[in-house]
């Protein structure tokens, strides 16, 4: 499977869970329904700037984004030559990305709150 049709997916999967309509994130981004239909399929590879683009309409960063098809293409194709070994270090790294960004998250929830207090005051 391509990197392409992995990112798709994992987009698609994202804009059907959020209940939105092509054309509402198309619109978002500002690009025809057809080409997001396209990059969902896996038939166009989105420049960094269109997928960044894609990303924030979703409420997304790229680091989910990238997180998300890791995780698929570690439990999806465990045969892509990699030995069991290397696979457990994928997974273990996977879950050290997966903390870190849970732990930047709460980072910026307080930061925020701080900044909330401050105007406040």
């Amino acid at each position: 499977m391509m990197l392409r049709e992995l990112i798709g997916q994992v987009l698609r999967r994202t804009r059907q869970a959020q209940n939105r309509t092509l054309r509402e994130v198309a619109d978002a981004v500002g690009m025809s329904i057809g080409h997001l239909s396209e990059v969902e399929r896996g038939r166009k590879e989105p420049s960094s700037e269109l997928l960044a683009a894609i990303c924030r309409a979703l409420g997304l960063t790229m680091a989910d984004l990238l997180l998300a098809v890791l995780r698929d293409l570690t439990t999806q194709q465990p045969h892509l030559g990699r030995s069991p070994a290397h696979m457990e270090l994928a997974r273990m790294e996977l879950a050290r990305l997966e903390l870190a960004r849970a732990q930047l998250a709460r980072l910026r929830a307080r930061s925020t709150r701080r900044m909330d207090f401050e105007l406040a005051a």
